[in-house]
């Protein structure tokens, strides 16, 4: 086109006349825009009054997307430049800047998309003749798109993790900030897992960094595949995760979710040349049940993957309030434990191993008990994480050894021991002088100590490790793999490692019972191939005649659990073992059925506009039993409110007494520590609106209520609740 300087040449003409310094005539006018079309990244453009394009500079032209390029001139404006959000917070609009019909300056604008979007700064200058019609714009127009992402890479670093290429804390602190803000008024959930590596430490310290750094990168890339989307997912810095899960409340669909994290991360790994072996811990919070922000939010959920890691690792918690207590009660208990052994406060129990095919035992293993002088027996499960975590595993550990081998030299016969070993006490290479010295102090036969040993000393595999096992088997000693089907469950192992027995862990037993369950296959195959290759079967756990007859009938050589005989004192099996050909007949429950936890607490029940307060004795998940109720009929449908917004609509299925049985409409689910919760949970949002504080806890009353007009507080809980529970929208 032809450039139109009539005007200039008449202001330049009034600029000389008035004497105030240098004018510019056309001919320079427009050598100085060729001037400025001919340096990169410049152009100039110009529009009609409908805001059509009547000019792009050719430089310009060239940089628009292909099929624009020949169709910009006699487009709009606003269509061949496209506003964007410059990250400043601007959000100025070029079509706003156009329907001022006056100056504007550095408008950011882009063309084109994905590889071939650039970015753009567009001025512009309102043209206006001496009549005062408006007759188009004149500008330049300015590309920025290396500075944009230059702009964009410096982002995304201060934004991710350089190694993983993850948000980095702070931007996931922002991103769950601005979620909770925006949720928080919408009323919706949002969970967040925060995943801790377990055993990852070892793996740094046995390959070095490089190979950790690594492992790191694959450990996020399988994230990444679990949860679909990268920027939900975190690095929190070391081995610690951390996940975004917007929307989800259900707490079945998200200890699934944890499972499928905790088997995926526990795969093995090849890194530059090695195999490495971890796991995962998985902590749950839920918004706005246990956090309507930030800080309160992670915080518990770091409560429950602290929970989660001292429960045994390699499983997952919810929160719940009685983790705020529960971190001073394992300090205290660390403390304790300190003290426990010097004052004769632990003592080993036995439970009879029995032969399948002839209920005759054939030896024990050696379970740890402590007897807390002011808080009585505490369970291994609470103490051994914490000994684990400290030097003091190693200690226990020889103390346990040196107790079985002096108890079990005066059982009768060929009885074997068993004892376990945790990985801390096998990777310690003065291990098998000590199994030597307990040996020879005690007298017992190398033969009858049978050491049971996890997956987990095969982390830092190499000639150490089979160093220490061509030890004791030089010895003469038996070794167990223990937990078999639980962790990595490798072949390799059963082919490098000299064991005698596979231990198969009571969760594979168990689980066959349920629909769909391949259990009893994989059983299966884990006997033949101990059969081939000489070894040994014991199945743990085991309570029912079912389960048993199942297991004798696939060939597993010895059995163990609650269908024989609990744990008993050494006193107790030594007498017993006196015994000539001492048997045992197996008894139990016929059939297995879904575990029932017993219990005496105080929940609530409600009916209709009713609450009553009930005692729970056992619960299973379809199912409980309860008591504290009169003449209810059999079909009544109840409310039952066990504490902390956990609502279940039941059924009553049969009555004994005060006692009901009642079956729940819908299955309850994995706490991640033993027990069960509710699938969902009363929102803090629901109690708000009808009339309560958030944090109401209907479950303190001891006394029957009911609805009383004017008055908001049980009646609005159960009527309002309740109705909602029995709808299935709680």
């Amino acid at each position: 086109m032809a450039w139109n300087f009539g005007r200039t040449d008449r202001k330049a003409a009034r600029v000389r006349e008035a004497g105030d310094g240098p004018a510019i005539d056309g001919d320079q006018a427009r050598e100085f825009c060729r001037a400025v079309e001919g340096v990169g990244g410049l152009g100039l453009w110009a529009s009609d009054a409908e805001g059509r394009i009547r000019y792009l500079s050719e430089g310009a032209l060239a940089r628009l997307p292909d099929g624009v390029t020949g169709s910009a001139v006699g487009s709009l404006v606003a269509d061949v430049f496209q506003t964007f959000d410059d990250g400043a917070g601007s959000g100025r609009s070029l079509r706003f800047a156009l329907s001022r019909r006056s100056r504007f300056e550095k408008v950011p604008v882009c063309t084109g998309d994905g590889q071939h979007r650039r970015w753009w700064l567009l001025s512009g200058e309102a043209q206006v003749d001496e009549g005062g019609r408006f007759g188009g714009f004149c500008g330049l127009c300015s590309e920025i798109t290396d500075e944009r992402r230059i702009a964009e890479e410096n982002s995304r670093e201060a934004m991710h993790d350089p190694l993983t290429g993850l948000l980095n804390r702070r931007e996931m602190a922002r991103m769950l900030d601005r979620t909770l803000r925006a949720y928080r008024a919408q009323e919706r959930p949002c969970a967040t897992l925060l995943i801790d590596l377990d055993r990852f430490k070892q793996v740094n310290d046995t390959l070095g960094h490089s190979t950790g750094d690594a492992l790191l990168q694959q450990v996020s890339e399988r994230l990444i595949t679990i949860v679909g989307e990268a920027e939900r997912i975190c690095r929190l810095g070391g081995d610690e995760f951390q996940i975004l899960v917007p929307d989800v409340e259900d707490r079945g669909d998200l200890g699934n979710l944890a499972e499928r994290i905790i088997a995926m991360l526990s795969q093995p790994y090849s890194v530059e040349g090695n195999r490495c072996i971890i796991g995962a811990s998985v902590g749950i919070a839920i918004a706005p049940f246990d956090g309507q922000d930030v800080d309160k939010l992670v915080r518990n959920a770091d409560l429950a993957l602290y929970a989660a890691k001292h429960g045994g690792r390699g499983g997952f918690r919810f929160f719940s309030r009685e983790l705020l207590t529960a971190a001073e009660d394992r300090r205290m208990l660390e403390e304790n434990l300190h003290d426990a052994l010097a004052h004769g406060e632990l003592e080993l129990h036995y439970q009879p191993i029995v032969a399948a095919g002839t209920d005759v035992v054939s030896g024990a293993e050696a379970l740890m008990r402590w007897n807390h002088p002011k808080k009585g027996v505490i369970s291994p499960a609470q103490f051994i994480p914490i000994a684990e975590e400290s030097t003091m595993i190693c200690q226990i550990g020889e103390w346990a050894l040196r107790t079985a081998c002096r108890d079990a030299v005066q059982w009768p016969g060929a009885l074997r021991v068993a004892v376990n070993v945790s990985p801390r006490q096998f990777t310690d290479p003065g291990f098998p002088a000590i199994v030597a010295n307990a040996l020879a102090t005690s007298g017992l036969p190398p033969e009858r100590l049978e050491l049971e040993i996890t997956e987990g000393v095969f982390l830092a595999e190499g000639a150490d490790t089979d160093a220490r096992f061509r030890a004791l088997k030089a010895l003469g000693v038996r070794l167990a793999l223990d937990d078999f089907g639980t962790g990595y469950s490798s072949l390799g192992y059963l082919r490098t490692a000299p064991f005698d027995k596979i231990k198969i862990d009571q969760s594979f037993v168990r689980g066959t019972a349920e629909a769909g369950a391949r259990n009893k296959a994989l059983i299966a195959a884990i006997v033949a191939m101990a059969k081939a290759i000489g070894m040994e079967t014991t199945a743990e756990g085991i309570e029912t005649l079912d389960q048993l007859a199942m297991l004798r009938e696939l060939g597993v050589s010895h059995i163990q659990g609650y269908i024989y005989s609990q744990a008993i004192p050494a006193e107790a099996f030594l007498a017993a073992a006196g015994q000539p050909g001492w048997g045992i007949p197996p008894s139990g429950p016929a059939f297995q059925r879904e575990d029932r936890i017993s219990m005496f607490r105080w929940i609530g029940a409600i009916h209709e506009d009713h609450y009553y307060p009930a005692v729970l004795r056992n619960l299973s998940a379809t199912g409980a039993l309860i008591d504290g109720l009169e003449d209810v009929p059999l079909g009544t449908r109840f409310v039952l409110y066990f504490g902390e917004g956990q609502l279940e609509v039941a059924t009553v299925r049969r009555m004994i007494g005060e006692q009901l049985g009642v079956a729940f409409e819908k299955t309850l689910v994995s706490d991640g520590n033993g027990g069960l919760c509710t699938r969902t949970r009363i929102s803090p949002y629901d109690l708000i609106n009808a009339g309560l504080p958030p944090d109401f806890e209907v479950s303190t009353i001891r006394t029957p209520i009911a609805p009383r007009d004017g008055r908001i507080s049980i009646p609005a809980f159960t009527s309002t609740v309740g109705r909602k529970a029995i709808q299935g929208t709680a």
